[in-house]
């Protein structure tokens, strides 16, 4: 689009947890991640290389025996045992790919940052609230180069769909995700229809490549490019019904394949949540109720692991998944 090379540096170790990206001073300094960094301090302080290396050569020699036996009888081979596992090296420890990875290019004269992760801190999104905006902060302020740009890609829809609306690690890191859009100079790009309920890693790339190439071209090169996803502003209930409003929505709110919006539950002050139906009312609003729920106090979007859902705008940015509640999530007390 812009006729010029763009260099990319690419940083990334799979299945890499956020904690490591940061530096692990500031982590200590901080006193919200005193849990995190104890359970980490504690493992360090026991590991012990040789009795890790006598545990893998006896795995291994069993894995030996299973192959011959396995050989014997024409049957598939057993995988063979990973290395020794050393925690110090771990992509999840605190500081790790700060110190190893990062830092080693701090300095270079950058555009911005894209990053794609937080399947690793699922299980603890709302420490992840914290985490990711302190991540980022660290990094600008390392950089010394003011408030770069710094857009990420929220969680894919990933596992099984769940048949009635549960809690979901998943929908709440998205939510931390989101989150995280406080700081300025950021922007998401939401993928809820690109992921495989059976691969963490989608296959398509290249739309997921294309979301995050509007948000820069928008916000780094002055396009005129709708480059975000519709995103919740406010609601209001009336009677047995709930108006949300949402922002940036482009030229107007739509849906994908049917015209009803679908990913919509809705809940009483039971907080029972049940499926919803729904109704695009306006350039920027939906109607949302069930029989079900006379007085509604609630609603989310979207908000499951592999979410079925098709709210989008006209140029096919799927809505960022929301909740209009704070009550408590599953992940609202693990820390380490």
């Amino acid at each position: 689009t812009l006729d010029v090379p763009i260099g990319l540096i690419d940083n990334a170790w799979g299945g890499s947890a956020a904690e490591a990206w940061v530096n692990r001073g500031l982590l200590k300094e901080d006193g919200r991640f005193d849990e995190l960094l104890a359970k980490w301090e504690d493992m360090e302080k026991n590991y012990d290389p040789e009795s890790a290396k006598a545990a893998y050569e006896k795995a291994l020699e069993n894995w030996k025996e299973q192959v011959a036996k396995a050989r014997e009888a024409g049957k598939p081979e057993p995988r063979r045992p990973r290395g020794p596992y050393n925690p110090l090296g771990s992509n999840h420890r605190p500081g790790n790919l700060y110190g190893g990875c990062l830092h080693p290019i701090i300095g270079y004269g950058i555009a911005g940052a894209i990053w794609y992760q937080g399947e690793s801190n699922s299980g603890r999104a709302y420490q992840y609230r914290d985490l990711f905006p302190l991540m980022i902060t660290n990094w600008r302020d390392e950089w010394n180069q003011g408030d770069f740009p710094f857009y990420w890609v929220s969680l894919a829809d990933f596992r099984r769909e769940a048949a009635e609306p549960t809690g979901s690690t998943w929908a709440e890191l998205r939510e931390a995700q989101t989150k995280t859009l406080s700081l300025p100079n950021t922007g998401e790009a939401i993928i809820t229809d690109l992921g495989e309920a059976d691969d963490i890693h989608p296959r398509n790339k290249q739309d997921v490549a294309k979301r995050l190439a509007r948000l820069a071209l928008a916000n780094g090169y002055g396009y005129d490019v709708v480059a975000g996803s519709p995103r919740y502003k406010d609601h209001t209930v009336k009677g047995n019904k709930v108006v949300v409003t949402f922002q940036n929505v482009g030229t107007q709110l739509d849906t994908f394949d049917v015209r009803e919006p679908i990913g919509f539950t809705i809940a009483g002050e039971d907080r029972v949540f049940v499926p919803a139906e729904a109704r695009v009312t306006g350039k920027d609003t939906v109607e949302v109720w069930s029989d079900a729920v006379q007085n509604p106090v609630a609603v989310r979007y979207a908000w499951a692991d592999n979410p079925v859902c098709n709210l989008q705008n006209t140029v096919g940015l799927p809505a960022t998944p929301f909740r209009t509640d704070d009550w408590e999530g599953v992940t609202a007390n693990a820390n380490k």
